[in-house]
């Protein structure tokens, strides 16, 4: 909706995610909340709390009258806006309660609202305001206890001992030791949550990567042979009606094959974690893939036997095999092809050659193929080469583990329940 806002003036004045009166309310919520509860509750404690120490400190201190009484209603108040500007209010309760206590008034709970904004500003990432906020109000008292007490009331006021002014000082360093043991924890958990953020963004982006790759490979050959057998119907069409029936007949099979398997993959997205309805293919089903490339015009030798491998290598070397068969039939000139197996080891080796030549700009593939072939065995710790070969066509030689970690099959299976969809 905003490219409606550059086009002209008269365009509504929208977003994207909803009409004006929305954004503002959007806005709002993205502002912090008005801490109207807590303000109140420590409002009331401090002027409650302070008529009783006014009572207790009856002739050492000055009696609370309505002044002293809106200083101490003004530190507390103060305090709701302690989330929005938490630095001016900090140095706001520390000049109050100096204001309040210069002033001879008893000591008691003011000290609470200094503690409360400090703590918020700490909090909030402002330590060095919130520090010096509480610095000044220590030497502040200190200087009105020990210097300053002979011109302020009450009258008759003798020096504090220094004994009071460390237990204000402690005071003061427990506070703010509270408030950098809070400001660490909520970095922690700050970081916590971006970090479950960012893993969150990483899994959607990897079954993203995996969907595609799915539908790619799914899709990819049973189209291909469609493609081949749409053109060998029209060309035999009228005259030889026969083979053109043959022709529709692998048309109809391998579109009604590609719409079960991508309504698989559908249902997989809609319903996560269901148990897969088919096993996942792997090379036992060459012989299968060998008969579709055939009905595309292919010829494909196959030498060696398939090893036992793990599921997610025999899911991967499936799906490079049908990738590679796939590219051969779309993008070479060659109408044969040759799948070699051998196990080196604890490697299953798979190499694909045609004799080419390429047909078109893209040979051995468009890309995509390629990169799901590099992906799927990059997940499994094996390699992928592919290229032209020196004496013409093309060959894919995957290395892959016989048997991968717990870790990579885990996430292989979890691939394997949308793979067959």
């Amino acid at each position: 909706m905003d490219g409606q806002r550059e086009r002209g003036d008269r365009a509504p004045q929208w977003r994207w995610h909803g009409p004006p009166w929305w954004n503002r309310r959007v806005d709002e919520e993205r502002r912090p909340r008005w801490p109207w509860v807590s303000t109140a509750l420590v409002t009331a404690f401090v002027l409650v709390g302070s008529n009783f120490a006014a009572h207790v400190q009856e002739g050492e201190r000055a009696g609370l009258d309505p002044f002293a009484r809106a200083l101490l209603f003004v530190t507390g108040a103060a305090l709701l806006w302690r989330l929005r500007y938490p630095v001016p209010v900090v140095f706001g309760t520390a000049v109050a309660t100096l204001a309040y206590l210069g002033a001879g008034y008893p000591y008691g709970p003011v000290f609470l609202a200094v503690a409360v904004a400090c703590f918020s500003a700490v909090v909030a990432g402002h330590r060095e305001a919130a520090w010096a906020a509480m610095g000044i109000l220590w030497a502040g008292h200190a200087l009105m206890a020990h210097w300053l007490y002979r011109w302020l009331p009450p009258a008759g006021d003798s020096a504090a001992s220094w004994g009071q002014e460390l237990g204000i000082a402690a005071w003061v360093v427990a506070v703010a030791a509270l408030s950098e043991l809070a400001r660490a924890r909520r970095e922690q958990w700050a970081r916590e949550r971006a970090e479950r953020a960012r893993a969150a963004r990483r899994r959607a982006d990897e079954e993203r990567l995996r969907i595609a790759r799915e539908l790619h490979d799914v899709l990819a050959h049973s189209i291909s042979v469609i493609n081949v057998q749409a053109g060998v119907g029209l060309a035999l069409l009228d005259t030889d009606p026969e083979q053109a029936r043959t022709a529709l007949t692998t048309i109809k099979d391998q579109s009604k094959e590609a719409l079960g398997e991508v309504r698989q993959v559908l249902d997989t997205l809609r319903t996560p974690g269901d148990a897969p309805r088919a096993p996942a293919p792997g090379l036992d089903r060459l012989p299968e893939l060998v008969e579709q490339a055939a009905s595309a015009g292919l010829t494909v030798e196959v030498e060696g036997k398939p090893p036992r491998l793990s599921p997610g290598t025999d899911l991967a070397a499936f799906r490079i095999v049908q990738e590679a068969l796939t590219n051969v039939v779309r993008h070479s000139g060659s109408r044969h092809a040759r799948v070699r197996l051998d196990r080196d080891g604890s490697t299953l080796r798979l190499r694909v050659d045609d004799d080419g030549p390429a047909t078109g700009a893209d040979a051995g593939g468009s890309g995509n193929g390629l990169a799901g072939m590099r992906e799927r065995a990059a997940a499994l710790g094996g390699t992928i080469e592919a290229g032209p070969r020196p004496d013409g066509g093309f060959r894919v030689l995957a290395a892959l583990p016989v048997d991968v970690g717990h870790t990579a099959q885990t996430k292989d299976t979890t691939q394997a329940k949308g793979d067959d969809r």
